[in-house]
């Protein structure tokens, strides 16, 4: 399989997994599960054909690792980066580690600085264990710079932390308060 075909897969999968699966006409469950047969055939009628053998090597070579098959391998979800407010990942609070690290760009920093880290439209702010990982995504968004997150110091303060499928840590907003900047 092409990667061109993969990562446009791979977006469009992100799109109604994550944030609207109303755009092909379906629903994900209560935890975030779309039917594997349903979404390939409303995908197919929606003018993105996909097959189970492009959708398994999607999920089977993705780095970031972002979906995940049920055990029967009959549904699918994304891994985290929900929109959509009403799935709940079944994730359990875990201690993080002291320090974690978020990758964003330089523009955003004066904001951070006076709001702290918020969600936005998703969930939950996403955090990383490694500082590679941060870098990485904020190249995404341009010029990067990476946050240190005060993790257990805010975990000691009554902030849950989550740790998605992929390696992902999740949490609410970070106060200002709890962020160290370059």
């Amino acid at each position: 399989m092409s990667k061109s075909r993969l990562e446009s897969t791979s977006k469009f999968l992100s799109l109604i997994l994550r944030h609207a699966p109303e755009t092909i006409g379906i629903q994900l469950d209560a935890n975030g599960w779309a039917d594997v047969a349903e979404l390939l055939e409303k995908a197919a009628q929606h003018g993105k054909p996909i097959t189970r053998e492009l959708l398994n090597e999607v999920v089977a070579t993705s780095d970031k690792k972002r979906f995940a098959f049920s055990a029967d391998e009959q549904s699918i979800r994304a891994n985290q980066g929900h929109s959509v407010a009403a799935v709940d990942l079944e994730l359990r609070p875990t201690p993080p580690p002291p320090v974690l690290y978020h990758g964003t760009a330089s523009r955003f920093v004066d904001s951070i600085k006076a709001t702290g880290l918020r969600s936005q439209s998703r969930n939950h702010v996403h955090l990383s264990s490694q500082m590679e990982t941060a870098v990485s995504v904020g190249k995404r968004h341009g010029s990067p710079v990476v946050l240190t997150i005060q993790a257990q110091a805010m975990h000691a303060q009554g902030h849950p932390f989550y740790l998605s499928e992929n390696g992902v840590w999740l949490t609410a907003d970070v106060p200002a308060a709890f962020i160290g900047f370059p």
